[in-house]
């Protein structure tokens, strides 16, 4: 039996969302990605800098409920 990747996305889209999930969870699993070279590292560096650029006021926070709000103003259905 040929399952098409439509018709499949089509069949999972109406499972419940925690079933979703949890298929989402067992697909990416699936998957044995590497990261790349350097990737580790970049990332280091990157939380490395966005501390201080917090620690030194050049960023500021956001509160939560601020961040929410924009969100549901950018994609409402979601």
């Amino acid at each position: 039996m040929s399952v098409t990747l439509d018709a499949l996305a089509q069949d999972a889209m109406i499972l419940p969302a925690e079933q979703r999930l949890a298929l989402a969870r067992q697909l990416l699993e699936s998957v044995d990605l590497e990261p790349q070279p350097g990737a580790e590292v970049a990332w280091e560096a990157e939380i490395a800098r966005r501390i201080s650029a917090f620690a030194s006021g050049e960023s500021k926070p956001i509160p939560a409920g601020e961040v929410f709000a924009r969100l549901r103003q950018i994609a409402p259905d979601r």
